[in-house]
């Protein structure tokens, strides 16, 4: 990734990547790509940030994790949830739902994304619409591509994205530092399918949604042949952290939160896996 604030507007970079064959080689990553994938799986129930508000300008919603427990297949109806009158659904995201999407990555992510938007977009620029364009894209890991969203009664609640880890290899000496132990986390679960982002409107949350899509990433991640799935939340989300534990996932490591001009509560990173059972 580029080094400077001026620079953030660059479309794509070029890193070393792997060891073995092919290695030395360079690939070109998307700006938003490396972000997508450098920010992790930061949800949490109790609200996108501990201690303080999240940012709201220009629309941009509160969320946190669901907590109850419902599990659904993907396309498909729920039925009626006993006593809610609710009706639930996951699906595939569309093109159309990158307003959903930048939201939902956002509040998983306690404003960091937001944060490199505006560098990019300048004080002209809409950093909302710059991250919405990026969602849209057919490709990078930060596409709808590979995003689903849980629905209440037709209404979008809460928002599960994730894909392939990365090969690990050498990080990129331009990489701004705090995405560093973002990256060195993520190389630590080689193979596994990474849980970027979970997170759920407030409007929406105790209705099972956000249970409902970590059950729908274990179908996802074993049926693309994964053995495991790997996240990274930060220590200040209690309530994620113990969901999580509840959920089966085991803590492998910490990496200290690197600030620089992010404002943000978080002192450690910590990345979690779960094996996928049937894998």
């Amino acid at each position: 990734m580029v080094g400077s604030p001026s620079t953030l507007t660059q479309p794509s970079r070029s890193v070393v990547i792997g060891s073995g064959p092919g290695s030395g080689k360079r690939k070109t990553v998307s700006l938003m790509s490396v972000l997508a994938r450098g920010i992790g799986s930061l949800s949490l129930v109790g609200g996108p940030r501990a201690g303080r508000k999240p940012d709201h300008r220009r629309g941009a919603p509160q969320g946190g994790l669901a907590s109850a427990r419902q599990s659904v297949k993907d396309g498909t109806r729920a039925g009626r949830r006993q006593g809610q009158g609710t009706d639930m659904q996951i699906r595939k995201a569309r093109a159309s739902d990158a307003p959903h999407l930048v939201r939902f990555i956002n509040m998983a992510a306690d404003d960091l994304p937001l944060h490199f938007w505006r560098k990019t977009a300048g004080p002209e620029g809409d950093p909302w619409a710059l991250g919405a364009e990026r969602a849209a894209r057919e490709t990078g890991n930060f596409s709808y591509q590979n995003a689903w969203l849980a629905e209440i009664d037709g209404a979008v609640g809460a928002c599960l994205l994730g894909y392939p880890a990365d090969e690990p290899g050498p990080i990129d000496p331009d990489t701004p530092p705090i995405f560093v132990p973002l990256l060195e986390l993520e190389a630590l679960a080689p193979g596994a399918w990474y849980l970027n982002v979970l997170a759920t409107y407030d409007d929406f949350r105790g209705k099972g949604l956000g249970s409902a899509l970590l059950a729908h990433a274990e179908t996802v991640a074993r049926a693309a042949g994964h053995a495991s799935i790997s996240l990274i939340a930060a220590d200040t989300h209690r309530d994620a952290l113990r969901l999580y534990a509840a959920k089966g996932y085991g803590e492998i490591a910490r990496r200290p939160v690197v600030k620089d001009d992010w404002q943000v509560d978080a002192n450690e990173w910590i990345l979690f896996t779960k094996p996928v059972a049937g894998a």
